[in-house]
Parts: C-alpha cells; sequence; structure tokens
C-alpha cells in the first residue's frame, strides 16, 4: 500500500512540475503585439488561432488512442517534443505561412497531454484505492499553471517592454529553457501497473470509447455541463476581459498586475478543492460555480461602465475555472474504463472542439453590435449548460474483452 500511495505522490509532485514548466510563455501577455511586430494582421492572427484549433481537432482522437496503447508517459515525450521543435521555430518565423506552421505543430503537441494527463493520475491513484482524491490531484497539478502564469506575466511584460525583436528572442529563449526542463522531468514519471495501457487495435479501442460514451450518457452530460459553461465564460471571455477593464477605466499597466492576483486566487482555489469536495457535493459545486459564471457574465455586460464591477466579475469567472475541471474530472474518470480512458477522453474533446467552432461562430454575428450583447449571449449558453443535470456515479463502465469476456 505504500508502495502504490507512493506512485500517486510521486506523479502528482511531478506532473505539477511539468504543468508549471511545460505551459510557462513569457511571450502570452505580449504575443498579439509580437505577432503584429513579425508582420502579421488581424485577419492573419486569427486564422494562426484556426491551424491551433484545427490541429487540436485533428490530433485528439488519434494521440488519445496513442496514449493508451504506449502509455502516457511515451505520449508527454513525443508532445514535449514537438512543442520545442514549435518554439524553435518561432525564433526564425517572419512570413504567415510559418506562423500557420508553428500554430499547428503546437496545437498537435497539446494533444499528446490532453487526456493522457487525467489517465496516468486516476490510474496512479487507483493502484492505492485513492481514486476519490482525483479532483484533489488535479487540483493540485493545475495550480501550476497560475503559479507559472504569475510569473509569466510580470516578467514576460516587463523584459519586452520596448517590443523589439531582441526582447521577443529572449522571451523566447527562456520559454524554450523551461520546456527543456519539462523534457527530462517527464523521464522521472512512473507508469501505472497492467491496467494502465493497452496494446490492443487502435480501431478497436475507438470503438470502445464510443461505446464507454454510449453505455454512459451521464458522461457526456457532465462533459456538456462543463463545456458550455467554459466556452462563454473562459475562451470567450478571455478575448474580451482586456477591452472590458480598459473600458470600465482601468489603466493598462494594471492589468497585469490584475492578471497576477488572479493567479494568485486560481492557486489558491485549486489548493482548497480537496477541502471543498469533502464538505460540499461535488454536484452541488458544479451547480453553484455555474450559477457564479452566469451572473459574472451578466455583470460584465450590464455594468460595464462600472470598474468595480467588471473587476469583480473578472475575479469571479477566474474563480469558477479554476474549481469546475477539477471536480468534473472525478465525476466523469468514476465512469470511463482504464484501457480505454485516454481515448474516451480525447472523444468528448472532439465535441469540445466541435462546439467551440459552433459557439463563436454564433457570437461572432453579434459581436459587431458591442461587447454587451456577446456577454448576454455568453450568460445564455452558459445558463443552458448549468441546467444540463448532473449526478455523481462511482460505477464504471464495464466492456467486453476480445473474447466476450466482461473487463
Amino acid at each position: 500500500m505504500n508502495n502504490q500511495l507512493s506512485l500517486a505522490s510521486h506523479n502528482v509532485r511531478i506532473l505539477f512540475w511539468v504543468s508549471f514548466f511545460g505551459t510557462i510563455s513569457f511571450l502570452q501577455p505580449v504575443l498579439t503585439l509580437f505577432y503584429m511586430e513579425r508582420g502579421l494582421n488581424s485577419s492573419e492572427i486569427l486564422i494562426v488561432l484556426m491551424f491551433w484549433s484545427g490541429a487540436v481537432l485533428i490530433g485528439e482522437v488519434p494521440t488519445g488512442i496513442f496514449a493508451d496503447r504506449f502509455s502516457a508517459k511515451i505520449s508527454f515525450l513525443v508532445g514535449s517534443v514537438l512543442k520545442t521543435i514549435s518554439m524553435v521555430m518561432l525564433l526564425f518565423t517572419y512570413e504567415p505561412w510559418m506562423f500557420f506552421l508553428y500554430s499547428f505543430i503546437n496545437g498537435f503537441s497539446v494533444t499528446f497531454f490532453s487526456g493522457a494527463d487525467e489517465a496516468l493520475i486516476y490510474d496512479s491513484l487507483k493502484e492505492s484505492g485513492e481514486e476519490n482524491r482525483m479532483d484533489s490531484a488535479m487540483g493540485k497539478i493545475q495550480s501550476a499553471t497560475f503559479v507559472s502564469m504569475l510569473i509569466a506575466v510580470v516578467l514576460g511584460s516587463l523584459l519586452a517592454k520596448d517590443l523589439t525583436n531582441q526582447q521577443f528572442n529572449l522571451l523566447i529563449i527562456l520559454g524554450l529553457f523551461f520546456h527543456i526542463i519539462e523534457f527530462f522531468l517527464i523521464l522521472k514519471i512512473k507508469q501505472p501497473g497492467n491496467d494502465s495501457f493497452t496494446k490492443k487495435n487502435p480501431f478497436l479501442q475507438l470503438k470502445s470509447g464510443i461505446r464507454v460514451i454510449q453505455q454512459a450518457p451521464q458522461l457526456l452530460l457532465m462533459f456538456l455541463n462543463v463545456t458550455l459553461v467554459f466556452i462563454p465564460a473562459g475562451a470567450v471571455y478571455g478575448y474580451f476581459d482586456q477591452p472590458l477593464l480598459k473600458g470600465a477605466g482601468l489603466p493598462v499597466y494594471l492589468i497585469g498586475i490584475l492578471y497576477a492576483i488572479s493567479a494568485c486566487v486560481g492557486f489558491i482555489a485549486s489548493h482548497s478543492i480537496g477541502w471543498l469536495t469533502a464538505h460540499f457535493s461535488r454536484v452541488l459545486l458544479m451547480n453553484f460555480s455555474g450559477m457564479l459564471a452566469v451572473i459574472g457574465l451578466i455583470v460584465s455586460a450590464i455594468f460595464a461602465s462600472s470598474l468595480w464591477m467588471i473587476i469583480g466579475a473578472f475575479f469571479v469567472l477566474r474563480l469558477v475555472r479554476a474549481l469546475r475541471y477539477p471536480i468534473y474530472s472525478q465525476l466523469s474518470n468514476d465512469l470511463i474504463p482504464s484501457k480505454v480512458r485516454a481515448t474516451t477522453i480525447s472523444l468528448l474533446s472532439i465535441v469540445d472542439s466541435g462546439l467551440d467552432l459552433i459557439v463563436f461562430g454564433l457570437l461572432s454575428t453579434i459581436a459587431l453590435t458591442g461587447y454587451s450583447n456577446v456577454l448576454i449571449g455568453c450568460s445564455l449558453i452558459a445558463l443552458i449548460g448549468t441546467l444540463l443535470p448532473i449526478r455523481a456515479l462511482k460505477k464504471q463502465v464495464i466492456l467486453p474483452d476480445s473474447k466476450g469476456s466482461m473487463l
């Protein structure tokens, strides 16, 4: 038991640092300005984002199958190498087509981590009989992204204050250094036992993943609940929070400080998930946080000229983003068999990518009428997601093996 416990503890600790070094981006706080300095116009920047999303859409399922077949650790190593290659490209990228290629490779690299990280942690905890700690473990790992964000937004904007090419290259090289550390940390991951990956035909893995979703419709409902809140309250709002804060009267130089404070809030919230789920039901927390997202979006739309209301809504929406995913991770992984865990999660991510395109398309039709109308639309979408019923279920789906017996 002690060895099993140490396996879960070891992997959570390593993935915390993998997440820290792998997600830090010193270029992020000045990324749009970097694109413009390298000659991209607004239309080409949107195409760069589309290439990233397209790579995720294409890569999710095959990389999920890859992780189930060859193990999460191998999947992480491949993803880390691809991510490093994409960062090296940025040093020499000035033409639009090179930015498109960079974005595609970078987006594709992310899919080697997506789903595989949850599979690794859940199976590590499962060996110790502590799979009920999945949300707490994912919260701790997620908290690393807030620490890296805190460092990146402050240091990145400071080092690139003059927006020169040399300063941009310095930020890229710093990021490369951190990604190389990430690669060597991945080598320290310990793969769980026999149940954590499989060598069966990838098409059978895909079929099994689809069967899991068919046999557990509650899994799809939970996913829709999460993603229909995250897309408007996270992805869409993330494009409008800066102009909202600026329009409400916040000086531009304070926006980075606000981001840093929100990163601290997210870090604390992520580390508090174990305490929260010990005192409140996970379903209650999901419903409550969903309604908070709806309220935050409505407040942002109605009180756009009130600085303190906008700042309050900003922190509420950041808090919601920190809380919901780790809790969902616990609820969903309780249902998914280990042998097709990464494949099933990747299949659900395909749904997420499709919803991204639908929601972005719908909101783009009203974007020209102003931020407020977009945010009202976001609040309605988040409300639909929050109202989708979810239940906490402990019994995993049981799949027949190739001989017809049950796994």
